[in-house]
């Protein structure tokens, strides 16, 4: 949780809305145009000129929602090998920015006009600088092919309008997007589909070739990313969610994916001195401290507790219960999903209680259970208004809580009068559990990093785990790091990521 945005705030949406405007102006000109990577003639509704500035206007918003990642190293070594693919490619006249996003969501994505993202959550998971030129030449075939003009076009075309927002960035849709441009076909909300998929894993292999990096890199992170699917799958069914998942376009393993392992096939062979750059040991450097999970910036989760050094608060969430942290929200709720407890922060701007601060900045009427709380000495009001939920319009009981300059609201809710009556003293639980950070918890506020260390004789995955900071699931989760999932042990001498 970052503070202070407004709950449900998007600031890639913004972005979003502002190229859509610049469609319904007219101000894109419609033409049949030679697609670059392919040859063949594409129907699309903009000048290449109009796809830059696109790509130039979004980029601020999506840094801004999800922020850089702080390692002027690891940024500067994903640009050159960027840039290595990118002069390769089919557009190598654009010039391509490749950002590393401050997020653990193992995901990456282009936005139009060669503006390339790829998450720190996902470079974890990476093992070569070989796998990262695949990840990254994915993307660039994205861009050379044009394959989101393309569907912007074609939805353009065919009337979805405010499809473009999930259009542009596939990979970046979230639940309020698809609240706010449910005109989307079920076609675009599944991503760019299988052949555009395949397309860029075809254009992503022959830059690797071109450029003497391993084609099979190609197939390598497919697998990882096949990997780290079942596992997402595995969990989401533990925690009775939908998985949350990279592409969603993935059917069978990459090793037995025949059409896959013609697409790279056919990229040829590196060009350039030696077999195929690899390079495990360039990259091991790179990643070695790399934060893994949580951030600081957005508080760091631990069992059932929320520690956040930089706001200097910390409180504990019923047990068993699941906890997202999200940047405007940290969100927690039971497995069976009936009911949730939700805290947010916003500036205070004005010297007004908190009980006004309810009623003029949270818009909250009709009051009522409403008292003074002071939990472990903060000053707060508590109050129960009716307002919208995922239950539909339910009374949630809403607790204001200041600390100097910040407003914290904690909101919990269940799905009937039962349930609420049922989960009250779990609610009032966790308000009181909310305090300032104690000097003894702030280690416990610091983020969790990989650390890079070289396997002996007696290392073992189910050792490392003993002894890992990975909380839920820690033996997996190692066997992920390094590529033996779901089965697999190191050799001796062999270098591999932990989580300390």
């Amino acid at each position: 949780m970052t503070a202070p945005l407004r709950p449900g705030h998007s600031l890639v949406m913004t972005a979003f809305v502002r190229l859509l405007a610049l469609c319904s102006l007219g101000l894109l000109s419609c033409a049949c145009a030679v697609n670059p990577a392919t040859g063949d003639q594409d129907f699309v509704l903009m000048s290449e000129e109009d796809e830059i500035t696109m790509g130039r206007k979004a980029h601020p918003d999506v840094v801004r929602q999800f922020g850089r990642y702080d390692d002027d190293v690891l940024a500067g070594y994903v640009q050159r090998v960027g840039e290595q693919l990118a002069s390769k490619s089919h557009r190598s006249d654009l010039i391509y920015r490749f950002t590393v996003l401050d997020t653990d969501q193992v995901n990456a994505f282009a936005l139009p006009g060669g503006y390339i993202y790829v998450t720190r959550g996902l470079l974890a998971y990476l093992n070569s600088e070989a796998e990262l030129a695949a990840v990254l030449g994915h993307e660039i075939g994205h861009v050379t092919a044009r394959h989101s003009v393309r569907q912007l076009s074609m939805a353009q075309a065919t009337g979805l309008g405010f499809g473009i927002g999930s259009i542009f960035v596939p990979e970046l849709r979230t639940r309020a997007a698809q609240d706010v441009f449910n005109v989307l076909s079920a076609a675009f909300i599944r991503g760019y589909g299988r052949e555009n998929e395949l397309e860029a894993d075809r254009l992503g292999a022959q830059y690797l070739a071109r450029s003497n990096f391993d084609p099979q890199a190609m197939i390598n992170v497919i697998g990882v990313l096949k990997d780290q699917e079942e596992f997402e799958i595995q969990l989401a069914k533990e925690e009775n969610r939908e998985p949350r998942v990279y592409h969603g376009v993935f059917s069978t393993h990459p090793d037995n994916d025949r059409r896959l392992q013609e697409v790279v096939a056919t990229a040829g062979k590196p060009q350039g001195d030696g077999a195929g750059v690899v390079d495990r040991d360039a990259y091991f450097d790179v990643v070695d401290g790399l934060v893994f999970g949580d951030s600081e910036k957005d508080g760091i989760r631990r069992g059932r507790h929320f520690y956040h050094k930089e706001l200097g608060i910390a409180l504990s969430f019923p047990d068993g219960w699941r906890i997202r942290n999200q940047p405007s929200q940290v969100f927690s709720h039971p497995t069976t999903n009936d009911a949730f407890i939700r805290m947010t922060v916003e500036d205070i701007d004005k010297r007004i209680s908190p009980e006004e601060f309810m009623k003029s900045r949270l818009n909250l009427d009709k009051l009522s259970e409403d008292y003074p709380i002071m939990p472990n000495e903060l000053n707060g009001y508590s109050a129960v208004a009716k307002v919208k939920t995922p239950f539909g319009v339910r009374p949630v009981r809403f607790n204001v809580i200041y600390i100097k300059d910040k407003a914290y609201i904690v909101g919990s809710a269940a799905k009937n009068d039962e349930l609420q009556r049922i989960y009250e003293d779990v609610f009032t639980e966790t308000v009181e559990s909310f305090h300032r950070l104690k000097k003894k918890e702030y280690t416990l506020a610091e983020a969790l990093t990989l650390r890079v260390i070289e396997a002996d004789e007696n290392t073992t995955i189910s050792g490392l785990a003993k002894k890992s900071g990975i909380q839920h699931h820690p033996a997996d989760q190692l066997r992920l790091l390094n590529q033996f999932f779901p089965v697999g042990e190191p050799e001796v001498g062999q270098k591999l990521k932990i989580v300390e």
